[in-house]
């Protein structure tokens, strides 16, 4: 009796889906995938963040900036002043500063006010001199050596107080100049200190601006790649699911099928785009210039 050999084939349908199968999957195997479509790309700096990097650069006494057209980054700086924002208060506190800093602040009054104070000062004194004259010719003595000696001692004290006099009111115009002068001083130290922090706050503003938009650039950019990703992976997305299918009728039990890919679940953001979107909240002078 003839030994007999059994062969176990699916069902011709079965069959032909699985010879199907392997021509599918060695047609999409063989091209290959396109991945410059998802390619990890950056956003180029916007206008907002170069303003803040160009304020920047201009509070530090730096020259103009210079950008590149494609990414928009710093590429270079031109030659500045190398005056810091708060210099120029400092130095005209240095100019208040010193010995001759009162002569800006005499006033242009003062030597009105004392040739004014002076003149009636004289006149006084004058007819307190034609008193004594007048005194002299009542009592007989005019033209005597007493009333000689009164007006001698009159006019020696009245040059003593007129030199007095004067003296006050200069000395009056000179501390009222200190005083301006120091006053002075103070405020242009008080704007010192004072411009850098407004400086940095409009920096600041600009820079959360700029990099809130850098964000939401780099966010269209991410979902742009996703979207390619997806795209490109989806014919072996629905290939998989054809040899999942497949598989388990072959097998007589179903098998989940599970998806292949690394596509990004929709709604989600790329990991630059999240450090963009934190660094919204902590933007600082540093992160200008990537430090």
């Amino acid at each position: 009796m003839a030994e007999q050999t059994t062969i176990s084939r699916p069902a011709p349908y079965l069959e032909a889906a699985g010879e199907k199968f392997i021509d599918l999957a060695s047609q999409l195997a063989a091209k290959p995938v396109d991945t410059s479509a998802f390619a990890p790309t950056i956003a180029g700096q916007n206008v907002l963040t170069q303003a803040a990097q160009q304020q920047a650069a201009t509070q530090a006494g730096l020259g103009t900036l210079s950008f590149d057209p494609t990414t928009g980054a710093v590429s270079g700086v031109g030659t500045g002043t190398g005056v810091a924002g708060y210099q120029p208060f400092l130095q005209q506190a240095a100019a208040y500063s010193g010995p001759q800093a009162y002569q800006s602040f005499m006033s242009p009054y003062q030597q009105e006010v004392i040739d004014t104070s002076l003149a009636e000062f004289d006149k006084q004194r004058q007819i307190a001199q034609q008193q004594i004259s007048q005194q002299a010719i009542t009592s007989g003595a005019f033209g005597g050596g007493r009333e000689g000696v009164q007006q001698a001692e009159f006019g020696a004290q009245s040059l003593q107080d007129r030199a007095l006099l004067q003296a006050q009111l200069q000395a009056q115009g000179f501390q009222q100049a200190q005083a301006a002068a120091a006053q002075a001083q103070q405020q242009q130290m008080g704007l010192a200190s004072l411009q850098p922090s407004l400086a940095q706050a409009n920096i600041q503003s600009l820079g959360q601006a700029g990099t809130g938009n850098l964000a939401y650039q780099q966010a269209i950019l991410d979902a742009a790649a996703q979207g390619a990703q997806m795209s490109a992976y989806e014919p072996r997305e629905r290939l998989g699911f054809l040899g999942s299918a497949i598989g388990g009728m072959l097998s007589g039990q179903p098998q989940a099928y599970s998806t292949q890919t690394t596509a990004p679940a929709a709604g989600t953001v790329g990991p630059l785009s999240q450090a963009l979107s934190s660094a919204v909240g902590i933007y600082g002078l540093g992160s200008l210039f990537g430090r």
